[in-house]
């Protein structure tokens, strides 16, 4: 099977991604992944919106409304939902060869 061009992905963006599976403004955003990275990534916020803008261009994101005016809210597509679910396939298939390997 030949890999996603897209893939591996960077650690950021597979964190923004796991992130946005619930619809989430910047600095939530930035909150949720330093939570589920146990403070091991931390984003800047000019990191954070470049990477908002190329996820956006890939379609991988979208911009969903918010009653809060002020904040641009964002939601993984079912796209983004699929490329994710191939990183986690790669991954598990890193893990499996390492554990074969007895490491």
């Amino acid at each position: 099977m030949k890999r996603n061009k897209h893939l591996p992905l960077t650690e950021t963006t597979f964190y923004i991604l796991l992130a946005l599976r619930q619809p989430s403004h910047g600095y939530v955003i930035m909150q949720t992944v330093e939570e589920l990275s146990c403070g091991d990534v931390r984003i800047a916020a000019g990191t954070m919106y470049g990477a908002i803008e190329n996820l956006l261009k890939l379609k991988w994101i979208k911009s969903v409304a918010s009653e809060d005016k002020r904040r641009k809210v964002y939601q993984i597509t079912s796209l983004g939902e699929e490329i994710l679910t191939l990183e986690v396939g790669r991954l598990r298939q890193l893990s499996q060869l390492a554990e074969k390997l007895g490491l």
